[in-house]
């Protein structure tokens, strides 16, 4: 069995009040009692994941994280009812447990849900984890297949008709996150108006094709089966997740995506591992997508750029937090150097570009 994702000691100055959290939590999940132990999962930048064992319950907390944050971003009740209305059109959302909005608990709403226990991969693959050529180009293909699944729902059956406003989605999302990115920007950081006006000149007509998207979909975010590493059976992480233009959602994921004969240096930001034998290029994975969504791509670049640029906001919105002393959590402090390439990024695309 290769390495299961497992948590670790809580980070200084993210610990939670144990008793306070295995009151509510007794009171409100039927069926729970015994001892609590909580430990935290270590990768991820944004909202804050803890592993809750009671008794013989494993669960999965999400709060938001500690100091300034976006005033659209962390909505714990938002994300828990993705959840709620999508799991049983999608079988790969964990199923939700809980919703609390009391901060006398710990400062802010937070949510719970089952924890599915299996194999998350990284910047490098874990201990005793192993994929041939061919099964790693297998695994990219279920992993599309995956995010075909997703754009397929009936949103409107699934109850999220309320989720997202699909007309003037493109624009909206290339105003708001330039605002974002504005409003985030240290003195250290580049300032990315050329990529911005250069967005905002090439937005794609209205997509015929409107679906779920989950706005963060990478290896780092799916749950492999333990026993069948090529099966994916989940996928976590739905804080950002809305409705509107499928090939946004594509173009955000593949921006993680470093291929092999990518620039050296910018293989320094590399997160996933992509760059494996037999994993497939980001040209392969637009490709193999619209085939199996039955769409044409003739003209990606815009939602490439656009997925270097909003990685870019994102990656600023938490440096700002470490910038101005509001986490002292030193990961943060090299993610500066990861906008200034995601900037030369996206430059070196619309230079390229025909559109």
């Amino acid at each position: 069995m290769a390495a299961i994702d497992e948590p670790v000691e809580v980070r200084n100055g993210e610990e939670l009040d144990a008793e306070k959290v295995k009151s509510y939590l007794v009171a409100h999940i039927p069926g729970i009692s015994g001892d609590i132990e909580i430990q935290q999962f270590p990768s991820g930048f944004s909202n804050l994941t803890y592993s809750v064992k009671i008794g013989g319950k494993e669960m999965i907390l999400r709060r938001p994280p500690f100091g300034k944050k976006a005033k659209t971003a962390h909505d714990m009740s938002r994300e828990f009812r993705v959840l709620s209305g999508l799991r049983p059109f999608f079988r790969y959302c964990p199923q939700p447990l809980l919703y609390c909005d009391d901060e006398s608990v710990m400062g802010a709403p937070f949510y719970v849900m089952d924890r599915l226990k299996g194999i998350i991969l990284r910047k490098n693959f874990p201990k005793g984890f192993s994929l041939s050529e061919m099964e790693a180009e297998a695994l990219c293909d279920r992993f599309i297949d995956v995010l075909v699944e997703l754009h397929s729902v009936d949103y409107k059956k699934a109850g999220m008709a309320d989720f997202g406003k699909p007309e003037g989605y493109v624009c909206r999302q290339v105003e708001g996150w330039s605002g974002r990115y504005r409003d985030a920007r240290t003195p250290d950081a580049p300032d990315f108006e050329m990529v911005m006006a250069w967005l905002a000149e090439k937005m794609p007509p209205e997509s015929p094709v409107v679906s779920v998207i989950h706005n963060d979909y990478k290896f780092d975010n799916v749950v492999l089966n333990p026993q069948n590493p090529l099966e994916i059976i989940g996928v976590l992480d739905w804080e950002m997740a809305t409705i509107g233009d499928p090939l946004m959602d594509l173009g955000s994921s593949l921006a993680y995506w470093i291929d092999r004969d990518d620039p050296k240096e910018y293989h320094h930001m590399r997160m996933l591992p992509t760059t494996e034998p037999g994993m497939l290029t980001r040209k392969q994975v637009v490709q193999r997508y619209a085939a199996r969504m039955g769409i044409e791509v003739a003209k990606f670049d815009f939602y490439l750029c656009f997925g270097f640029f909003r990685l870019a906001v994102i990656a600023q919105q938490i440096y700002y937090r470490f910038y101005h002393g509001q986490t002292k959590d030193k990961r943060f402090e090299m993610l500066i150097f990861a906008v200034a390439l995601l900037e030369k990024a996206a430059l070196e695309l619309i230079s390229q570009s025909d559109l």
